[in-house]
């Protein structure tokens, strides 16, 4: 059986490109599993788990580059040979089926064995550098960013020009905590946190 699967490491970044890939070597949906929003370095993937539960020997599992496999040194070689031995199964990797289809490393025996390790192990250390360069790279746009002013996290909640003159007339009981939020426009916490952060003279 041919299995496909696909992973982005960001929640909003598009699939469809990996997913045509799956459909043209005639993979069914069902059998395509993809992890959105999960980084190369966590095995622990719903998909990707669910993925290895179904899997049987002689099965094909199909991936359009290694480092959809995973980014972690140890990681991937560990979760090939899982698949590869422990499971029976075999992997292609599209990108470089030429050097990555374990199917070919099978039928060369012993041989093949140790090429498959070599290049397994080279190309598993070029995916978890990319990682870390890619991790190096954002730490240092964050820290520009930072320098420039912008701010990260969730925005502050806007307190309008009359929030003081809404809260002392609340504090005086001339109107509910109710009526005062929806004056201001906050919801519950804001107000009840902004109304605390106030200073009275």
């Amino acid at each position: 059986m041919k299995i496909g699967y696909v992973r982005v490491s960001m929640k909003d970044q598009p699939v469809e490109r990996q997913l045509q890939k799956m459909r043209e070597l005639g993979i069914e949906d069902r059998f395509i599993f993809v992890d959105h929003g999960w980084s190369g370095k966590d095995f622990d993937r719903p998909e990707y788990q669910a993925m290895k539960r179904i899997v049987r020997p002689g099965d094909v599992i199909y991936l359009d580059a290694l480092d959809r496999l995973g980014r972690d040194y140890d990681g991937i070689i560990k979760e090939w040979k899982e698949i590869t031995c422990d499971l029976g199964a075999d992997i292609v990797v599209l990108e470089n089926a030429s050097l990555f289809d374990s199917r070919k490393f099978r039928e060369m025996g012993d041989i093949g064995k140790l090429m498959e390790d070599q290049f397994l192990a080279l190309l598993a250390y070029v995916a978890e550098q990319e990682r870390k360069k890619m991790k190096q790279r954002q730490q240092e746009g964050i820290a520009v960013a930072k320098a420039k002013g912008v701010r990260f996290g969730r925005p502050g909640c806007q307190v309008p020009p009359n929030f003081r003159e809404i809260c002392q007339e609340w504090k005086e009981g001339k109107i509910t905590a109710v009526e005062a939020m929806r004056r201001a426009g906050m919801k519950k916490t804001s107000f009840y946190k902004a109304a605390k952060e106030l200073t009275w003279g």
